[in-house]
């Protein structure tokens, strides 16, 4: 997995966890710590965490054999 996909995925979680605050709590974590949900830097979060569901679309269409070994963890021959 690349290091975008890898920034890509946590920003995924990252919108994940803050749509289940929203479901569960009528808490947006990421409006209240950049100003509303109307902010810039909220918009730009937003913006980043769509993006990113976008980016690891890409994983569902991999084999699973090249999402489970990474580079690093494949034997040497």
């Amino acid at each position: 997995m690349s290091t975008i996909q890898r920034l890509a995925l946590a920003l995924t979680i990252i919108g994940a966890i803050n749509w289940g605050l929203i479901g569960f709590f009528q808490f947006d974590l990421v409006a209240a710590i950049f100003g509303g949900q109307d902010a810039a830097l909220s918009r730009i979060v937003y913006g980043l965490v769509g993006i990113s569901g976008l980016i690891n679309l890409g994983l569902l269409f991999k084999p699973w054999k090249e999402v489970e070994t990474s580079p690093e963890a494949r034997p040497t021959r």
